[in-house]
């Protein structure tokens, strides 16, 4: 596929899911199809879910759901003769990911005699070439991050750049029919096709925001994605569900999502600016946007992340309905952990400083914590009791110091031993090595596809 100039009818991306392997129906990828599309784009990844998936590389879906959604997409791909993009591969965009996505469409293809040209985009780079690019000046924290070095950068199990629209069109223009990329930003796919064919940056990557999360711009974001059409002047916004609709306030709203700034975006080749965007209702299910624009940056950038080590954890899960410990929680908890850690230094001979604990009750303050204006006492709560250590054996055995104490610890001046329950038996459970981000920096490049390799294969099976 080579990049063809824009046109009046623009472009027509089907954006099925949030998520590959998030699930949709075949029914409404038929329904874009017949909408006119130009290419299918889907998302695979996401730091949503914590620094696990980047740290260990593995992926939050399972196998099954990833190649149920990706049989579907490859049939209408190859049937229609248009390109399938997906970024993030394997959750995080590791080497590893793209190469396991790509397997598991190797397979789909043989056993449904799919032919295609496909395209792996690596994203992971070595700790050494980040390195050298800190030495040349080339890196940069973002806020609260501080100054990078080459320790924490040894330290990360894997890293990776996210990429832009750039690398997309590189592996389309060279005949790619599946493109499946490493580590990109949510809007990188949808971008990438507009842009190839000519249009404009303004609209082109808004829309690519407003659709990144499939049905999440609509009234009912569980019935499935959305179909939008991208012009020169604009997007129009349109949902495969026939149950669903786009107003301009679910539409305008995207720009709330993961989104400090409610009127501009940054990417790796600049920021969208929506201040001047008009949403207009053409219909019940339709909505217009016009207005958007794209500031284009001095030079191209890549948000970098990595993720390394943390330790390891056990976890333990008590309910506690008492109504004298909940009416003292803060008092009751200070009180556990000032008795654990005398009891683990007595008996582990470790001091508090050599572990983490977390004490988090679900139900009294586990999300906004001291930001929580509720004053009442709970009438139950869940008291997650996680503790970190350098090795998995010793998590659990300060778990199983804590047990006692979870079970029966009263408060100073009860007149009786409380009983709390415990979610499991044995309640302590082994997570294992658990992981950090510690990557929150840009690395600024010459070329937009500076670090992305792109390589090509046959998918033949006529």
């Amino acid at each position: 596929m080579s990049a063809r100039p824009g046109s009046d009818q623009g472009v027509g991306i089907i954006f099925p899911s949030g998520m590959l392997g998030g699930g949709f129906t075949a029914e409404t990828i038929k329904r874009g199809i017949a909408m006119g599309a130009t290419a299918i784009a889907i998302d695979a990844g996401s730091t949503d879910s914590g620094p696990y998936y980047l740290g260990a590389g593995v992926a939050k879906t399972s196998d099954s759901a990833v190649a149920r959604d990706l049989r579907i997409l490859l049939a209408a791909a190859r049937e229609n003769r248009i390109p399938l993009i997906v970024g993030s591969c394997g959750t995080s965009g590791t080497d590893a990911g793209v190469d396991h996505v790509a397997a598991i469409a190797e397979r789909i293809a043989a056993e449904d005699r799919l032919s295609f040209r496909m395209a792996r985009i690596y994203s992971e780079l070595r700790p050494e070439t980040v390195i050298a690019a800190i030495d040349q000046g080339r890196v940069r924290a973002l806020a609260p991050s501080g100054e990078l070095s080459p320790g924490t950068v040894q330290s990360c199990t894997h890293i990776v750049a996210l990429m832009g629209h750039a690398p997309i069109v590189a592996a389309l223009e060279a005949g790619a029919d599946v493109v499946l990329a490493g580590r990109a930003t949510d809007t990188a796919m949808v971008a990438a096709v507009a842009l190839m064919h000519g249009l404009p940056a303004g609209p082109a990557w808004h829309a690519a925001k407003t659709v990144e999360c499939g049905g999440q711009c609509t009234t009912s974001p569980t019935l499935g994605g959305v179909f939008v059409r991208i012009d020169p002047g604009g997007f129009t916004v349109t949902p495969l569900a026939a149950e669903a609709a786009c107003t301009p306030v679910t539409v305008a709203a995207h720009m709330l999502y993961e989104n400090a700034d409610p009127f501009r975006l940054l990417e790796p080749s600049g920021a969208l600016d929506t201040a001047g965007a008009t949403y207009t209702a053409l219909d019940e299910r339709s909505v217009r946007v016009e207005g958007s624009r794209f500031e284009a940056a001095p030079g191209p950038t890549a948000k970098l992340e990595g993720a390394r080590l943390a330790g390891y954890e056990t976890v333990s899960l008590v309910g506690i309905r008492d109504p004298q410990v909940l009416a003292s929680l803060d008092t009751w908890l200070a009180l556990l952990r000032r008795v654990l850690e005398d009891r683990v230094r007595a008996t582990l001979d470790l001091d508090a400083d050599r572990y983490d604990l977390a004490l988090r009750c679900y139900g009294a303050n586990a999300i906004l914590g001291p930001l929580e204006n509720s004053a009442a006492p709970p009438r139950e709560v869940g008291l997650l009791c996680k503790v970190r250590a350098a090795s998995q054996q010793l998590a659990t055995a300060i778990a199983k110091t804590a047990n006692p104490l979870l079970l029966h610890l009263p408060l100073p001046g009860m007149t009786y031993m409380p009983s709390f329950a415990f979610a499991t038996s044995p309640p302590e459970m082994e997570r294992g090595a658990t992981y950090e981000f510690v990557l929150n920096h840009v690395l600024e490049l010459d070329q937009e596809t500076d670090g992305f390799h792109v390589e090509l294969s046959e998918v033949s099976h006529d």
